[in-house]
Formats: structure tokens, sequence, C-alpha cells
């Protein structure tokens, strides 16, 4: 088998484009003796973290990247008719710095550039460019656009620009060959500019699919995206079934003039070398009157077991010493802090607040600091429930306050920490059994009662799709005799369960150190900024993720 890097890839998280699960994904490409893996979702690192920990449990190495959009001016611009067209590039992560550089710049896409698409441009590109491999891009390349245009000089002026800013070894002159008229065009000029300019060349699949079975789903969750029937005119979907994840003779055949596109795939994956640090605690740093913060968080403890008991029995204070001696081995003596100053400024404003839920209940510390509102030692409540030194994860200390006043706790949050090292957290909303269904009815152009008499045939009771076939026999006798129906269950249980749109947590809020894109990676809902990794993500990146749930 030929040795081949898949480096341009969709997953679900190219949302309603990808069809790529990431377990599956990952898994096929194992199969198939491929020891890397790229992820380059639309504009987006949404399953970055997700697909990094799916290839390492397989043992294939992950690279992280992403297919941004360039701005045809500056991301700045946002004129109708003149900046709807956009660029596709595709970014690589070598190292670290790369990593913080592909935040920089996904980040400010979206916060800065977003018109209609999450953009970067040149000027941003010449900042953050360290640690990058670049591939000029599918068809909407900036560089096979000029083609496509016999614009030849530009694409030539293009490719030199680039070459220049990422440099020799960290450019390279993408080809794609899915059997379209306008990739062989494409590959002509490529081939012409990679020899004039001496820049490599490397052969990637537009891969949005595991299987080539599977261009039907791919082809169903676009049509749920644009509104459309499939197959009808004017539908955005791919002209064939050649979009998937391919072996290397595959991709050998295909390139068969040019085997060292194919090679350097290899090249690259050996450039990235990427790890994400999990388990190491990054807390944002508390502003304490004294600089020994461990001990003004003692003092702020007995003061408040003072406040409520005058005076302290010998019980309580033993408590409360062990659990400071942990709360400081396991670094989180300013989470308490952090987490006590934001409580007493909602108290301080008469914003109520509840008495605490869950496992921080049981301690002491954060009864003595008015976080909670309950005496675990009364109420015989164990401390290690909460933090345990033999199990190192962030404390988790759910705090409710008064959703009408919701607004003036955040921006107190973000007035006393700056607002580029406050955000709330995004969470995705998946394509649950019902809508699937009737979503897939609708892009099948199938009547709409069809849709709905399967809808009302699941129910909660039943865990999924496949779940309710063998269980619902009016289901099973339903699918067994239309076949309309068949297809709209076949081919829901695919999608089942895949994200289907972004929203903001109710509850996370990150708070960081330095600016959040320092961290983690920043997207747009509505006004509100919002991180791309989840709570558990963000969580298991040792990063204060707060949730702080707002109740009527």
């Amino acid at each position: 088998m030929t040795e081949f890097t898949h480096l341009h890839l969709h997953t679900e998280y190219s949302l309603l484009d990808g069809a790529c699960r990431i377990g599956e994904v990952v898994s096929r490409a194992k199969s198939m003796g491929q020891k890397n893996l790229a992820i380059t979702d639309h504009g987006v690192l949404y399953g970055a973290v997700a697909f990094y920990k799916a290839c390492k449990a397989e043992g294939v190495k992950p690279i992280i990247g992403c297919e941004v959009y360039v701005a045809p001016r500056s991301r700045f611009d946002k004129v109708n008719g003149i900046d709807s067209d956009r660029y596709h590039l595709i970014l690589l992560c070598k190292n670290e710095t790369g990593y913080k550089n592909l935040l920089q710049l996904v980040s400010s896409a979206w916060v800065d550039g977003f018109y209609t698409k999450p953009r970067i441009d040149r000027e941003i590109l010449e900042k953050h460019h360290e640690g990058l491999i670049a591939l000029s891009g599918c068809l909407f390349g900036e560089i096979s656009q000029r083609i496509l245009q016999r614009n030849i000089d530009e694409a030539k002026e293009t490719a030199r620009w680039y070459r220049d800013l990422f440099g020799d070894g960290n450019y390279y002159l993408e080809i794609q060959n899915h059997g379209m008229v306008e990739e062989q065009e494409v590959i002509d000029g490529v081939v012409s500019i990679s020899r004039e300019l001496n820049i490599p060349m490397v052969a990637t699949n537009d891969t949005h699919y595991c299987l080539k079975s599977d261009a039907d789903i791919q082809r169903v969750l676009i049509a749920i995206q644009t509104n459309k029937v499939v197959g009808e005119e004017n539908a955005l979907e791919f002209t064939n079934d050649e979009f998937y994840l391919k072996n290397g003779d595959e991709m050998a055949d295909a390139f068969s003039a040019y085997p060292e596109a194919v090679s350097n795939t290899m090249v690259i994956a050996e450039k990235c070398n990427f790890d994400f640090e999990f388990g190491v605690t990054k807390l944002p740093l508390f502003d304490a009157p004294v600089d020994d913060h461990k001990a003004f968080l003692r003092s702020e403890c007995v003061k408040g077991l003072e406040n409520i008991f005058g005076t302290v029995a010998e019980k309580y204070m033993k408590r409360l010493e062990y659990e400071l001696s942990v709360i400081d081995s396991m670094g989180f003596n300013d989470y308490f802090l952090i987490v006590a100053d934001f409580i007493r400024f909602a108290k301080s404003r008469n914003i109520p607040v509840g008495p605490g839920r869950g496992s921080a209940a049981g301690s002491l510390a954060a009864y003595a600091l008015g976080i909670t509102g309950i005496d675990p030692i009364e109420n015989k409540l164990l401390f290690e429930r909460f933090l345990n030194p033999e199990r190192v994860s962030m404390p988790d200390i759910d705090i409710d306050f008064c959703y009408e006043r919701r607004g003036e706790v955040i921006d107190y949050v973000n007035r006393k920490y700056g607002t580029d090292r406050v955000a709330q957290i995004v969470t995705f909303g998946t394509l649950q059994a019902k809508a699937a269904v009737r979503d897939v009815a609708r892009a099948l152009g199938l009547p709409y009662s069809v849709g709905d008499t399967v809808a009302k045939q699941l129910s909660r009771e039943f865990s999924d799709i496949n779940d309710a076939l063998d269980k619902n026999a009016d289901l099973k006798a339903l699918y067994e005799s239309d076949d309309n129906i068949k297809k709209v269950l076949d081919t829901a249980s695919r999608i089942e369960g895949m994200p289907r749109h972004a929203s903001t947590h109710a509850a996370g809020v990150v708070i960081t150190r330095d600016e959040v894109c320092s961290y983690v990676p920043l997207a747009k809902n509505g006004d509100q900024t919002v991180t791309q990794f989840t709570m558990t993500e963000i969580e298991q990146l040792g990063l204060l993720k707060m949730d702080v749930r707002f109740v009527r």
C-alpha cells in the first residue's frame, strides 16, 4: 500500500457539510494503514480536541489544522457584491507556535472578519504565520481561481507571496483529482507554477465522508443546510462521489504523473508534531491585596467562619486547615478567591444567589467564603467528593444567580478580568431523532406527511432510531412496507447525533490569565463571543470554567 496522509479533511464539525464522524474516520484511516491524519474543518477548530483524542486512542498521529477563508481585500471590508467572495487556504500546525498562531487567526476570522463566513486576510497572516504549513487550497483557493480565470501572472504572484511569507518547505501548491474537468486545468497551471517558482506540490482529496457509499449522506446534509432538495437545480452539492477517505494506492493512481505530490504528504506529516496539554491547571491571576495568596485565602476563610459562628470550634478549624492544605497542594487557591469574589459582588448588589449545588456543598472553605450556604460538618458532607488529591481535576462549583440580573454578574467578571480574558462557552445542538427524520424527508423532497408520520413514532423511551425500529412494531411495519420511509429512516439513522449548529451554553463561562484566544479558539454567536471548545474540553485543558447558572 502506498504511504499517504490525508491533509484536507472535513469532519462532522464542518457543520452540515462534513459527514465524517470523528471516531469513524480515524478508525477507517487506521484500518487502511495510514499513520497520520489531519482535520481541516471549514473556518473552525470545533472538533480539534475530540479528533486529537480519537487519533491518540487509535495510534494515529493527529495533525491539527483548518481550512480558512481568505478575504479578497481586508477582513474588515464587508461591502455587498465586492467582499462576498473568499478564497480557501489550508493551514496545518507544525508545533505549539503554529497552534497559538492558528488560534489567533481563526478567532480573528470570527470576531473581526466575519462576513457570511469567518475570514482572515494577508495582514493577519503576516503576523501569525510562524509554525504553520500552508497548502494553496482546492478549486476555491486563490491560485486555483486565478488559473481558472486565465490570470496566470496573478496566480504566480500569489504563489510567490505565500512562498516568501511561509518560507521554503512550509508552503505547498495543492492539487486535487476528483475527476472534474476544472481540476485538470488547475493541475496543469499548478505544475507550471511549481516548476517556475520551485514550490513543491502536494496531493489531497477533499474528504467529506468516510466511504464512497456515504456520498448520499453528505448530499442530504448539504440539502438540510441550504434548505434545498437533493438533486434539484442549483443545489449546492458535489458532482460525483469521489470525496471520500481514499487509500494510498487510490491516491497514487489518481496522481500517477506526480508521485512526488503523493510522497510530499508524508513529508508534511513528519513536520507536524503538535500535542495538546491536558490536566495542567492554567488559572487566571486573582488580584489579591497581598502577594501570599495562600495566606490571604486562609484569612478570608477564618474571617468567614468567625462571622458565622463567632467563636470557631476546634473541629471546624481542623477541617478547614485540612481542606486548605489540599486546595493549596492542588494549586486552587486563586480558584476559590475568584469564585468568592464574584459571589460577594452579587450579594453586595442584592442579586439572589443560590446556596450551592453538587459536591461543592462538602467544602467548609466554600461555606466559609460564602460560596455555598450549607454547613458540611453539621450535615456530614465529605470534602473528598468535591476535591481529592488522588483525582486531579478542576473543582466543580455550580452557582445559581437570578436570571433577570445575570448581565450584571457577567459585566462584573468582564470588568474585573478584561473582556478579552472572559468568554462564554459553546455548545452544540445535534440532530435528534425526530428532527433528523423531518429534515431528511424534506431534503429528499418527500411530502411533509411522510416525515411527520415517522417522527410521531419516535418517543423518548427509545435511545435512538435503531432502538425504535427494534422495539416499535408499528414503526417497523412502516419501515418494511414503504420504500420512502425506509430510505428516510436509514438516512436519518446515519446522521442522528451529528452536530447541527453551534450555540451558547446557558451557564458556561471561561476566565483566563491571558487573552482567551491564546488558549482556545473563539467564535461569535450573535453578539456573544464564545469559545469553540466545549465545557468538558475547556476543563480538560486546565482552564477555569465556571458553571454559572441563571435561574428564574
